[in-house]
C-alpha cells in the first residue's frame, strides 16, 4: 500500500482527510519451483489465470470517498484477516473473512489509525498492524481485544512511514519504511527496518531506497524480497545468519508497469514471488530467478476495480486470495497458486 504523507498521530479532526490521502496513492513441482531453478533450467511459463470473486468486504466510504483493502493474513482459526486503510473512525479497520461461508465480521477500529498491513507474529500470536498515520506499529488479539502500541517514535531521528511487515522465524519484525513514496525515484529516502520482538529496538538494515513497499522472506529465511514502489522493481536482500545485517543486495525483477506501480508481495513454498500492483487489478508471479511465470487477472466482466495490491496463500494449500479495490468497493478474489502456501505467504 502507498499513500500521501500524513502528520504523526493525526488529531481526530484531521483523520478523514488523512485517510483520504492514504488511499489516493496507496498497497510442489509446479512451473517455477526452486528445484527447477537450481537445476539451471528456465521454468516453463504457466497459463495465465483468472481469479474468481469470493466476497465484497467493503463499500466506498462516504466520509473518505474510497475504500482500500490490504494485509490479507490467515489467523489461527483459519479466517482471513484484512485491513481497510481508508476506513474512517467508527467503521471497521480490521475485518475477518470466513473464506468458506463468505461471512465478513468487524474485528477492530479506533479513532485515528490508517492500517496498511497485518501479520500474525510467530512469537506471541498477536496480530500486528502498521499504522501509516502515527508511524508506529500496534497489535491486537485475533478477537480484536487488548490493543497495544508495540512501536512508536523515530528511527535514527526520522519518523517511519511503515507500509508492510514480515516476521522471521523468531518473531522479529522487518518493516518497509516507504518514506519518499511521493517524491521522484531519483530522490530515494526509504528504508528497511528491523524491530526486536522483545525490546522494540529499531535498527536500519537498508537505507536510501525508492519507497520500499512489499516485503517477504524467502522460504529458508536467508533473504528478503523488497518491492520498490517508485522504481518499479523487486530487490533481493541477502541477510547474515543472525538476520541483523544485509550482506549483499541487488535488483532482482524489473516491472514494466507504465503508469502503474508495484505494491505488496508474497512468496510460496517453491520460492515464487507474487507481486501485487497499484493501478492494475492483476498479480504477477515470478520465479526465484526472475522469470515471469504467470499473471492473475480478474474476469472481463469485473468493473470499477483498479488495484490488486496484496496476496495471501493459505498455508498447506494452493488456495490464494488477493485484495482488490476501486470505485466498486473492496473485494477478496481467489485463485490457485503455483505452489503451496507457507507462513511467509500470509500477506504483509
Amino acid at each position: 500500500m502507498t499513500a500521501r504523507r500524513l502528520p504523526a498521530r493525526a488529531l481526530p479532526a484531521l483523520a478523514l482527510p488523512a485517510l483520504a490521502a492514504v488511499g489516493l496513492l496507496l498497497g510442489c513441482a509446479a512451473p517455477g519451483t526452486a528445484d527447477a531453478a537450481a537445476g539451471g533450467r528456465h521454468p516453463d511459463p504457466a497459463p495465465e489465470r483468472t481469479a474468481t470473486r469470493l466476497v465484497q468486504v467493503t463499500s466506498v466510504h462516504e466520509a473518505t470517498g474510497m475504500t482500500l483493502l490490504e494485509g490479507p493474513t490467515f489467523g489461527p482459526d483459519g479466517s482471513l484477516f484484512v485491513v481497510d486503510v481508508t476506513a474512517p473512525a467508527g467503521e471497521p479497520k480490521v475485518l475477518r473473512v470466513d473464506v468458506d461461508t463468505r461471512d465478513v465480521d468487524p474485528v477492530y477500529t479506533n479513532e485515528t489509525s490508517a492500517y496498511t498491513s497485518a501479520q500474525f507474529s510467530p512469537h506471541d500470536g498477536r496480530l500486528y498492524l502498521t499504522d501509516f498515520v502515527s508511524g508506529g506499529i500496534d497489535s491486537i488479539t485475533a478477537d480484536g481485544d487488548d490493543p497495544r502500541t508495540f512501536f512508536a517514535g523515530d528511527v535514527e531521528g526520522q519518523r517511519m512511514q511503515p507500509d508492510d511487515v514480515a516476521f522471521d522465524e523468531s518473531g522479529h519484525l522487518f518493516v518497509t519504511d516507504t518514506t519518499g513514496y511521493a517524491d521522484p525515484s531519483w530522490e530515494p529516502q526509504g528504508r528497511v527496518v528491523r524491530i526486536d520482538k522483545e525490546t522494540a529496538e529499531a535498527t536500519v538494515l537498508a537505507r536510501n531506497l525508492p519507497a520500499p513497499n512489499g516485503i517477504s522472506f524467502t522460504p529458508d529465511h536467508d533473504g528478503l524480497w523488497v518491492s520498490q514502489h517508485t522504481a518499479n522493481r523487486v530487490d533481493y536482500l541477502r541477510l547474515d545468519a543472525g538476520r541483523t545485517e544485509v550482506t549483499t543486495a541487488h535488483p532482482a525483477v524489473q516491472f514494466d508497469g507504465g503508469h502503474t506501480q508495484i505494491d505488496s508481495n508474497a512468496v510460496d513454498a517453491a520460492g515464487n514471488v507474487y507481486q501485487g500492483v497499484h493501478g492494475q487489478a492483476k498479480i504477477f508471479v515470478y520465479s526465484p530467478t526472475g522469470e515471469l511465470l504467470t499473471k492473475v487477472s480478474l474476469p472481463p466482466r469485473a468493473r470499477g476495480l483498479t488495484s490488486a495490491t496484496n496476496i495471501a496463500i493459505r498455508p498447506g494449500t494452493t488456495d490464494a486470495y488477493m485484495t482488490v479495490s476501486g470505485t466498486a468497493g473492496g473485494f477478496v478474489y481467489e485463485f490457485e497458486a503455483l505452489a503451496e502456501g507457507i507462513r511467509q505467504s500470509n500477506g504483509g
